[in-house]
């Protein structure tokens, strides 16, 4: 039977708290770990990943998943993003932080758990998600492998340049509208300098050149929001990869949010199956 763990919340002295969900199957023992790590403007129950994390506990695979501390999310209404004021407080260095929150929490607490194997861990991160396990995974050899869907190949890419940077200083903040919920979702400045003062550490270039543990590029071919290019780069950069093209795929890989239907997508369905052969084998 496939057992859920859901909205279990790490509560932290410092800083804001993650909740995260886990699935497993207690018929399997010592099974290996997925953590999956959501993208920009993304949140763990977003479209069809539940779909996914189901599929995977399934085939003996645990699956963890969780909500960035300031993806803009709360602990009473972890879907989509109440909270703008923390999203506009959130950069890389904090998503890596919680990461590390998260993997020292499974190591704390589920090392003795029969049905898991934390010491058997698989990093997986969607888009923005991609680049920031990429990055862990070079500092963190409690991985054994790392599996990247859709992921960015360069962060600095991504910001205003010239006089829209200029803009966004003076005023201190700057705005994205969510095309689905039509919010203006706002990015402080201090976004930017966070990037600036870490700019070695969040290069994903720096981090792929460092990997020695097998790593799978899943992309869709058709991705107009991280091109395709992107997942080449990856892969040239990263000595162990292998890359996996979706014919036609698009970023989500066919879902959408939110997703009514009991099936997976079928590119979805194509992620789960090649992404298991990659663990598996």
């Amino acid at each position: 039977m496939i057992v859920k763990t859901l909205n279990k919340e790490i509560k932290r002295a410092k800083t804001r708290s993650i909740l995260y969900d886990l699935f497993y199957n207690d018929a399997i023992q010592k099974a290996p770990l997925i953590i999956f790590c959501h993208g920009y403007k993304g949140f763990k129950d977003w479209g069809a990943w539940n779909l996914l994390a189901e599929a995977f506990a399934s085939q003996g695979i645990a699956f963890l998943k969780f909500n960035f501390s300031y993806n803009g999310g709360t602990v009473t209404q972890p879907i989509d993003f109440p909270d703008l004021a923390a999203f506009a407080e959130n950069n890389y260095s904090r998503e890596l932080d919680d990461l590390d929150c998260i993997i020292e929490m499974v190591f704390n607490s589920y090392k003795n758990h029969i049905a898991l194997d934390v010491e058997t861990l698989i990093l997986m991160g969607h888009s923005r998600g991609g680049g920031i396990v990429t990055i862990k995974t070079s500092e963190d050899s409690r991985v054994k492998k790392l599996i990247t869907l859709a992921g960015v190949s360069d962060y600095k890419l991504r910001f205003p340049k010239g006089e829209a940077l200029e803009i966004w200083q003076e005023k201190g903040v700057y705005f994205i509208e969510n095309s689905r919920t039509k919010q203006k979702m706002p990015h402080n400045y201090q976004f930017y300098q966070d990037f600036i003062a870490n700019e070695n550490r969040l290069s994903i270039e720096n981090a792929a050149t460092k990997i020695s543990i097998p790593h799978l590029i899943v992309h869709g071919e058709s991705d107009t929001a991280v091109s395709f290019f992107e997942a080449t780069q990856l892969n040239l950069w990263s000595q162990t990869s292998v890359i996996y093209k979706i014919p036609d795929g698009n970023h989500v890989f066919g879902a959408k949010h939110p997703w009514e239907n009991p099936k997976m997508p079928r590119d979805l369905e194509l992620v789960f199956s090649e992404t298991l052969d990659f663990i598996n084998n």
